[in-house]
């Protein structure tokens, strides 16, 4: 009896899993607005019953390949992306799909509507995303009283990944007192966190890059960092750091710099683009809307930002931006990132392309 091979049967499950969703579930769900479909899919997500979601990680998910960093384990190294699940409403699922940590938010202090809509646009032909969402979330303590009535605490997994939550400030707090907003949205999720992100690298809230720069950076981070030592001084919050692909090589550096001094425990290369190279012919009119890309353009330019923040620090590297497909997650890795983060890949390869990236990562 010739028995089939293990490895070519879940080959050939990933390869029918993104067709069917490429070729059914893709052309249904873009007919419609993308904030609207976003909507919607975080709604029935949050609805679904748990039995839902083992259903999912039992045909969907594949095995995942978990690893410790920054004293945070991750069940697995392949992560969902700050920006898709704000405010937390869908976190229960996110396991069922492969993810092995999914990092909320961006989440601010006081609740916030984002910037006006439109603010959401598609590039089909480009593969690619822009946002100008604006940070529009119910607010960091809202967030955590969420996990904690799904009975998350930091450190058990309750949800069958690592949660980290992306920190960002308040539109109409100054600069000045941005450390604030930062260390109040802190405060709220230190008890349901695994570990925090400091956004300061969204193009989308008007002088938040500039918080990048090497000294500010150091502050903040620094301060970030201080008040994760007072709630839990034995065992503080790991802080994470994003960072944007347009800093030029130099101020690159410098935030590396400032970041490792200061303190954090890890980097996030990157954030959306301001750019707008190689958008297709038929995107480039919708390319012209403000606001952040994401997606195959952003690839290359990711992937050189880590190749630079590999080699210029021994803080473990999170990988993102423009992960479309199982060769993009294998160059991140190679690179040297010890996670990545999907989004918009996802939107456009559905479910198989965790299932994919997760053999990758056994890999590396």
């Amino acid at each position: 009896m010739i028995r089939p091979d293990p490895a070519k049967l879940a080959d050939g499950w990933t390869h029918l899993l993104g067709a069917g969703y490429q070729r059914v579930a893709r052309p249904v769900l873009f007919t419609r607005d993308p904030e609207q479909i976003h909507e919607a899919m975080i709604a029935g997500l949050e609805r679904s019953p748990r039995v839902f979601d083992r259903v999912l990680r039992s045909t969907v998910a594949g095995e995942r390949s978990p690893v410790t960093l920054a004293g945070v384990r991750f069940p697995g190294r392949v992560g969902l992306a700050a920006g898709l699940d704000k405010d937390g409403r869908a976190a229960h699922a996110w396991a069922g799909f492969g993810f092995g940590f999914a990092e909320l938010g961006t989440v601010t202090p006081v609740a916030q509507p984002g910037n006006d809509r439109p603010r959401l646009f598609r590039l089909p032909e480009s593969k690619a995303i822009i946002n100008r969402m604006g940070f529009n979330n119910s607010g960091s303590g809202a967030l955590a009283a969420r996990l904690r009535r799904a009975g998350v605490h930091r450190g058990n997994q309750a949800l069958g990944l690592a949660v980290g939550i992306s920190l960002g400030k308040n539109k109409v707090t100054p600069n000045e007192r941005a450390i604030d907003d930062y260390r109040a949205a802190l405060a709220d999720v230190v008890d349901v966190a695994d570990y925090v992100a400091i956004n300061v690298s969204s193009p989308n809230t008007p002088g938040l890059r500039a918080l990048q720069t090497g000294r500010d950076l150091e502050a903040l981070v620094g301060a970030v960092v201080r008040a994760a030592h007072e709630h839990d001084p034995a065992r503080p919050l790991p802080v994470f750091v994003k960072l944007a692909p347009d800093l030029d090589p130099d101020d690159l550096a410098a935030a590396v710099s400032a970041a490792d001094l200061a303190g954090a425990a890890a980097l996030v290369a990157t954030n959306t683009t301001l750019a707008r190279d190689g958008l297709a012919a038929s995107d480039r009119a919708t390319g012209e809307q403000a606001g952040g890309l994401s997606g195959a353009p952003l690839s290359a330019r990711a992937l050189a930002v880590v190749e630079q923040v590999v080699a210029r620090t021994q803080l473990p590297v999170v990988g993102v931006g423009g992960l479309m497909d199982e060769g993009d997650v294998r160059r991140m890795f190679a690179a040297g990132a010890q996670l990545v983060q999907l989004y918009t890949g996802f939107i456009y390869s559905g479910p198989a392309l965790v299932r994919s990236a997760n053999r990758v990562s056994k890999e590396h």
